[in-house]
């Protein structure tokens, strides 16, 4: 879906210190996608190690979350699994896209198109399995803890903040508020920048707060009549309706209280079953099989694995690190004080 609905919702700008001592869960797909989308040399070429990997991702895992450590913001890492059968159509077409984009890209590197170089590499971006171990690897060493999915990951946290285990998702999909997250929050990033798609271009961004339940009442309809505006605008499981916008879908949804005569309002003959995409989001597969313990980093191992297994500079690792140090060191303190006290 996208940024379909994007004018539709209240969002309330926040300071990043709003989350200080929350616990909140992180889509990592949607995190790990925007690393390795904007963490680039100048032709769009990704950071690599000397094997040839991919390294993007934990330069920008790294970097976000010491900088979420350091602001007490407590976040768990949710991994999407299987897709639902219905994504698969999109899945392709993105697969298409990206092996596509991934020609282009060489071959405007071969011409010396830096521009368009990097315009494709962004289009290019692939999540590997290997890239998805070497993330969880390095958030385990960070003592954080994971929580894997079975299906998609906004699904899984929507049901953990509104069993009461997480206090709101941070991701930049605004399907979550779909799967019924109460609270999203977005733009939660180290630079307060975010980079234009397809473009070399960066704007000035703050992190933003988005209440589900606020928006539904200001809106004045409820969750499923949210989802169905989804369905007319489109999401991850279904196309949209043809010249149906966000505004023209939530007039829709107002007008009628059966999504049968919005469709024959709209005349338009969908091609999917919208009664099984409205139950993915209205009853999101999740599993209480998980453990929210929070642990030490491992500082030696932490630095063993980016300096050693993946080149990364000594002198950045061991001062990122040493933030993390005197992080832990001052709130070691605190404790004690507050003991004392």
């Amino acid at each position: 879906m996208g940024t379909a609905i994007r004018d539709l919702l209240k969002r309330e700008e926040i300071n990043l210190d709003y989350l200080n001592g929350r616990t909140v869960g992180i889509d990592s797909h949607n995190m790990l996608y925007q690393f390795l989308s904007t963490i680039r040399g100048r032709d769009g070429t990704p950071l690599m190690d000397s094997k040839g990997r991919v390294t993007s991702h934990l330069t920008g895992l790294l970097y976000r979350t010491v900088n979420l450590i350091e602001r007490e913001v407590n976040h768990v890492f949710v991994f999407d699994g299987k897709p639902p059968e219905l994504k698969g159509e999109t899945l392709r077409a993105r697969h298409k896209i990206r092996t596509e984009a991934a020609k282009k890209f060489e071959d405007a590197k071969a011409k010396g198109e830096v521009a368009e170089a990097k315009k494709y590499a962004q289009q290019a971006v692939r999540l590997t399995k290997e890239m998805i171990e070497d993330a969880k690897k390095l958030i385990s060493l960070m003592g954080l803890p994971i929580v894997q999915a079975p299906s998609e990951g906004e699904a899984q946290i929507a049901t953990m903040v509104t069993a009461g285990k997480l206090y709101g998702a941070i991701s930049q999909d605004y399907d979550a508020l779909l799967f019924g997250t109460p609270l999203l929050f977005r733009n939660i990033t180290i630079s307060g920048k975010r980079k234009v798609p397809g473009r070399d271009y960066y704007y000035n961004i703050s992190p933003e707060k988005i209440d589900l339940k606020a928006n539904l009442e200001a809106l004045g309809i409820d969750r499923r009549k949210l989802i169905w505006i989804g369905l007319l605008v489109g999401t991850d499981f279904n196309k949209k309706f043809p010249k149906v916008g966000a505004k023209t879908a939530l007039k829709l949804v107002t007008k009628f209280d059966r999504f049968e005569e919005i469709i024959e309002n709209a005349k338009y003959k969908p091609d999917f079953d919208y009664k099984e995409i409205e139950n993915i989001f209205m009853n999101p597969a999740s599993t209480d099989e998980y453990d929210l313990k929070f642990e030490l980093p491992k500082m030696n191992e932490i630095k063993d694995l980016l300096v050693n297994e993946h080149d990364f500079g000594a002198e950045r690792v061991e001062n990122a690190l040493k933030k993390l140090q005197e992080k832990i060191d001052d709130q070691g303190k605190q404790s004690r004080l507050s003991q004392w006290g």
